[in-house]
């Protein structure tokens, strides 16, 4: 039983492919006599100069599509161009076939323009199109083979691993007969090449080509990047939250020292900078690059426009690109235990801290005695007096601190009033005073 399965798969395999070997076949090399197009489920057949169609199954009747007999009893034709059939078992096989060398671009009288605009670019080809390859179906309808020019060109592209623009080839297609081609907006001076056609390149033929140079772009881009100042290292253990380790933030605590870069392509002629806080626009600047320095704690949109001179229209040469900064509420966190023995971990007295812009603490011992005090949150106390190691237990620290979203006007409060101000900090947003006990222990060394 499966052997006989298998004897009548093969058959029905044999009968297939005698059925394929039945088709209609041009004559000749598919990679340079020839090429195949199926243009919405037409058969057609383009050769590179005459025409050779074989029937495999000898001996047929051709037709033209419009029924009338061509030519009779041969198995090969060598026909015009249109459509055709033949009639197996009653069933008309329709192939159309065309000659290249009847619709031949000819390039000697083209010549190709182009106008640049703000938004676009726009090519005018002129001179004596090809035909176009048109054929007729059964029932009248006209059908057309698409033709395809190509145009490239160089153009600037961002790269973002250099951080600059950079060449970068362009291809774009256009199918005839129009002769007027919009390509996107060209940033730089460039050669653009238009190549004829599609069905040349699949004949493996030579193709012509009508050129033309952008000398002068209009269009404009920007591409906004920044550097922001670093404090410290990558990896560096530190008591400040949100600290700036990296060029590329655009958040984190106060103050973000960032200088701009417009990156502009090279049709700029002018530049504004808006720099916003929240929706309230608070200055504009009209350098290329800016730099900048963010203090208090809100979110800023800082927009970067570049124009150019050359655009006809007035109101659209300019392209606008926009940048988030985010700098942090302050804040300021005291421990209560220090362990200055040398391992390495919380050997200092060091409070964390975000967008403070003034600190002071004072260190004193169970006697009210002054032993330390320090003006800079990055830094603390290393548990020693002068230079000798200080001895371990409960010591008194007070500090007044300032953080960057303060009202300017507002000051530290009295004794009274500060101990009333540690139940409603609300009262003193950004104003720190702050008071308590700080233990050092040792432990083992």
């Amino acid at each position: 039983m499966g052997n006989r399965r298998i004897y009548l798969l093969l058959i029905s395999v044999c009968c297939a492919l005698s059925c394929w070997a039945l088709h209609v076949q041009p004559v000749g090399d598919p990679d340079k006599d020839y090429t195949f197009v199926d243009n919405s489920g037409d058969t057609i057949y383009i050769f590179a100069s005459g025409i050779d169609m074989r029937h495999p199954a000898g001996n047929t009747d051709w037709y033209k599509v419009d029924g009338s007999l061509y030519q009779s009893n041969t198995d090969e034709i060598f026909p015009d161009d249109g459509g055709y059939y033949t009639l197996q078992d009653g069933e008309k096989e329709y192939f159309y076939v065309f000659s290249y060398a009847n619709y031949k671009a000819n390039t000697a009288d083209w010549s190709l323009s182009v106008e640049p605009k703000c938004d676009a670019t726009v090519l005018t080809l002129s001179g004596t199109l090809p035909a176009p390859l048109t054929y007729s179906l059964p029932d009248g309808r006209l059908r057309t083979v698409p033709r395809t020019c190509t145009v490239s060109y160089t153009d600037l592209a961002w790269n973002e691993s250099d951080m600059q623009w950079a060449d970068s080839a362009a291809v774009a297609t256009f199918e005839f007969p129009d002769t007027q081609f919009t390509l996107p907006a060209i940033y730089q001076a460039t050669d653009i090449s238009l190549t004829v056609d599609n069905i040349a390149q699949a004949l493996g033929l030579d193709t012509d080509s009508v050129s033309t140079t952008l000398s002068t772009p209009i269009a404009v881009k920007s591409h906004v990047t920044s550097r922001t100042e670093v404090r410290g290292q990558k990896g560096e253990l530190t008591n400040e939250l949100e600290r700036p380790v990296d060029e590329s933030v655009l958040t984190g605590s106060a103050e973000l020292r960032i200088q701009f870069y417009s990156n502009p392509t090279p049709a700029a002629s002018f530049f504004s900078w808006r720099i916003y806080k929240g929706t309230a626009l608070m200055y504009t600047r009209n350098d290329e690059n800016l730099f900048e320095v963010f203090s208090e704690p809100a979110a800023y949109r800082v927009v970067c426009t570049v124009t150019g001179t050359d655009c006809p229209c007035e109101t659209c040469n300019h392209d606008s690109t926009e940048v988030t900064v985010n700098i942090s509420v302050s804040d300021l966190r005291v421990p209560n235990v220090f362990t200055p023995n040398g391992d390495g971990l919380n050997d200092e007295f060091r409070v964390q801290y975000r967008s403070i812009i003034e600190f002071h603490c004072w260190v004193y011992n169970r006697w009210g005695k002054l032993v330390y005090e320090w003006t800079d949150p990055a830094k603390g106390w290393d548990g020693t007096i002068n230079g000798r190691p200080a001895a371990e237990g409960a010591y008194f620290y007070v500090i007044r601190a300032r953080g960057s979203d303060a009202n300017p006007n507002q000051g530290y409060k009295t004794k009274a009033a500060y101990r009333r101000s540690q139940l409603k900090t609300d009262e003193m947003v950004g104003i720190y005073q702050l008071s308590g006990d700080i233990n050092l222990i040792r432990g083992k060394q």
